[in-house]
């Protein structure tokens, strides 16, 4: 037998008595710390404090912040745990004027709304009110004013149910440059027998344009370079129908629009 310490099952079983008591004593820790866990998120889930507090949204313009905290439908008695992001998003893009949502909360208890809207590329002036125009065609109702609007160009002489000519319009203007659409001030329907598209522009340098709406944003993309060729002080129309050419105001009814 090779020279060694001999160690004793006496000896040995103390040992392995503390091994188990402290392995029990870890494991005996550990339950009573799952089950406290436990019981906090029941408190939690269950009390005021898992509802919302705090609403934040960004990136509203079109929409006030009452607005679309009334269209979310989430209160103060809302769990913010069963709120759903993805029937949230569908319910706030069904508005007309929202184009993406994104959610996200915020522990414990904050809920944060960035939205992005469609554009608002016109006002359709009707009854004496200005309804907003989006870029995807559609008009919001709700969003109407009645003191005339200056950020925006106003599209007048249409019926409310010519839907076809006002989305047209809409989406010639959205193709327009920075430069071109913020000198419009009005676009007016003023069809004639050989083009049911043709609409009149009044400018805010105070000329007017005649297009086609079928070639509107493509011809009316070339009015400033028209304009610095023009050898006159005077304002007036310019044809673009089919051609290009200038004639000057006779008189203040005819620059008026008036017949």
């Amino acid at each position: 037998m090779e020279k060694g310490k001999v160690v004793s099952l006496e000896d040995r079983i103390p040992k392995l008595k503390e091994q188990r008591r402290r392995k029990a004593n870890r494991r005996l820790i550990f339950l009573l710390l799952l089950f406290f866990l436990i019981i906090v998120c029941v408190i939690y889930f269950q009390s005021p404090l898992s509802h919302v507090k705090n609403i934040e949204i960004t990136g509203n313009h079109l929409y006030s912040f009452e607005d679309l905290e009334k269209m979310s439908g989430i209160d103060s008695k809302t769990n913010i745990w069963t709120i759903k992001k993805d029937k949230l998003t569908e319910k706030l893009k069904d508005s007309g004027g929202i184009k993406s949502a994104k959610i996200s909360i915020v522990f414990p208890n904050t809920v944060h709304i960035d939205v992005k809207e469609y554009r608002k590329i016109a006002y359709f002036e009707v009854k004496n009110e200005f309804i907003p125009l989006l870029e995807n065609g559609e008009m919001l109702h709700d969003r109407a004013m009645t003191n005339s609007p200056y950020d925006a160009p106003i599209i007048k002489d249409i019926k409310s149910e010519d839907n076809k000519v006002i989305k047209k319009i809409g989406g010639e203007l959205n193709k327009l440059s920075a430069e071109v659409y913020n000198a419009i001030s009005e676009v007016r329907y003023t069809p004639k027998n050989t083009d049911k598209w043709r609409v009149t522009v009044y400018m805010n340098d105070g000329n007017q344009v005649l297009a086609s709406l079928s070639s509107f944003s493509d011809k009316l993309q070339h009015y400033p370079s028209i304009i610095s060729q023009l050898n006159t002080d005077k304002k007036g129309v310019i044809d673009l129908e089919v051609g290009s050419y200038f004639k000057a105001f006779d008189s203040e009814g005819e620059k008026n629009g008036e017949e």
